[in-house]
């Protein structure tokens, strides 16, 4: 081929270069795939299952003895005659624990007075509760200061009353 007017042969005609060139198409790909992972849809977030809701109930020693955290069971005790969940602090109240004498017990004479020993819980969970006779005001202001910690931080699941109490649940309820 040659221009006519200077009869000087002409340069080969370009290709043009296609845009689906291999390279192209793989980086149009990998492009393709981030995008997409990126802007894709998340699946919902699952919720967890609720704890089965807890009731309101009267105890007395006898009932309240099995929670004491020990065969999955949660951790009960009970302080002036207000019985709380204290499971959450497994770790103080249930086995092994610093305060595990209290768990599933009657604790407010061994919490007004500060110790941890066998004998500051009553020993027949058929008798009477105990009455906290012989507390002095200090100790009483202590065992107030327990059950107002108690208070905020876990929850009041029922109450304490004595075997034979008119308010006691009755044998198999």
């Amino acid at each position: 081929m040659t221009d006519s007017k200077t009869d000087a042969p002409l340069p080969p005609p370009t290709h043009a270069q296609s845009i689906a060139s291999p390279i192209n198409l793989i980086l149009f790909a990998l492009l393709f795939t981030l995008v997409y992972l990126r802007l894709r849809p998340k699946p919902p977030p699952t919720l967890s299952k609720a704890p089965p809701p807890i009731v309101f109930r009267t105890f007395t020693p006898p009932m309240l003895k099995p929670y004491n955290g020990e065969n999955n069971m949660p951790t009960y005790l009970a302080v002036n005659g207000k019985v709380f969940d204290v499971s959450n602090g497994r770790d103080f109240y249930g086995p092994g624990g610093p305060y595990e004498n209290f768990a599933g017990r009657d604790a407010s004479r061994g919490l007004a007075c500060g110790s941890f020993d066998e004998d500051m819980l009553t020993k027949d969970l058929e008798g009477p509760l105990d009455d906290l006779k012989g507390l002095g005001e200090e100790e009483w202001e202590a065992m107030r200061g327990w059950e107002e910690r108690f208070q905020e931080k876990y929850l009041v699941v029922g109450k304490l009353v004595a075997v034979g109490d008119a308010e006691a649940p009755k044998e198999g309820s």
